[in-house]
């Protein structure tokens, strides 16, 4: 990997009964890293210095985890991928991820197994920047997840999402900001991208996926504002005109970072989404840069 780069997998899922929901986030080079950000404003960042597992339970036993780790803590292949004490492993029809975290800012422990189905793999990459720096892999827009958590005692399925990102220099030095959502449909899933970059707009992305592994594209529809955070992050995203869309919960509200629950109206449905607003000049800020060490701990050696 490119030193100040970065790879991620994203998964996401939201219960049947909508009352529960879970990120969780592997990361070579810790893109959100005040300690990778301090390396690269020195001229270094080797990405496999900083890693972690970020995973964020919502609803009952809410917790949030994300203790960065030096690379003699990574051990990896193709198909399995270990951060500390937790990992991710692919078996060709499940992925499987293994949690061991201590939670922040009360420290909590948080242990579990979360199982991730795709009724389908998308095997093609997106560009996300003009110079070609930076891509997204959509690779389960459909699946099923189950959670099974003892630490909390948290047990539910639901509709989920697994994707990855991948870059060779630091988000900040393409991006200036962007929206994301991905809405679960009647039949499928559909995947909005709307990316400012620091030469302009970027692209915009509008992606509909079938269960069974086809994609077809789509013309995005006209930019929806919704109501900014309490740290005033602005997030926007795009529906039919005649339906809106409307922020059912704010799950995360960070100085630079949103996501959020959305009941929006895509392609002729009213849908369900997960929904995520990022500012990167925000991220970058001194002021934000020494908040950031109280939800990501540096573990020791």
């Amino acid at each position: 990997m490119a030193q100040g780069g970065y790879s991620w997998w994203y998964v996401d899922a939201l219960s049947d009964d909508g009352r529960n929901g879970i990120t969780i986030i592997a990361l070579i080079g810790s893109v959100f890293s005040p300690y990778y950000a301090e390396m690269r404003r020195r001229g270094g960042g080797d990405p496999l210095q900083h890693v972690s597992l970020n995973v964020a339970v919502y609803g009952e036993g809410k917790r949030w985890a994300m203790t960065e780790r030096f690379g003699d803590a990574v051990q990896r292949d193709k198909s399995w991928l270990e951060i500390g004490p937790s990992s991710l492993e692919w078996d060709g029809d499940c992925l499987t991820i293994r949690i061991d975290e201590i939670a922040v800012p009360i420290p909590k422990r948080l242990r579990g197994t979360v199982r991730v189905h795709p009724t389908a793999l998308h095997d093609k990459s997106y560009q996300l920047d003009s110079a070609g720096r930076h891509h997204w892999g959509p690779i389960a827009p459909c699946a099923r997840v189950e959670v099974e958590l003892e630490k909390p005692s948290v047990r539910w399925s639901g509709s989920g999402y697994l994707d990855s990102n991948r870059g060779d220099e630091p988000l900040e030095a393409a991006f200036k900001r962007w929206d994301w959502s991905r809405a679960a449909l009647k039949r499928g899933a559909a995947v909005l991208y709307d990316v400012t970059g620091r030469d302009g707009a970027g692209p915009v992305l509008g992606l509909r996926f079938d269960p069974a592994g086809g994609v077809e594209p789509f013309e995005a529809p006209p930019f929806i504002k919704l109501p900014s955070t309490l740290w005033r992050v602005e997030r926007g995203t795009r529906g039919d005109p005649q339906g809106g869309a409307r922020v059912v919960e704010t799950l995360e509200d960070t100085p630079f970072y949103a996501r959020s629950v959305l009941e929006t109206n895509l392609l002729g449905e009213t849908a369900t989404a997960m929904h995520e607003s990022l500012c990167l000049d925000r991220f970058s800020a001194r002021w934000v840069q020494r908040l950031l060490p109280f939800r990501i701990p540096r573990a020791l050696r």
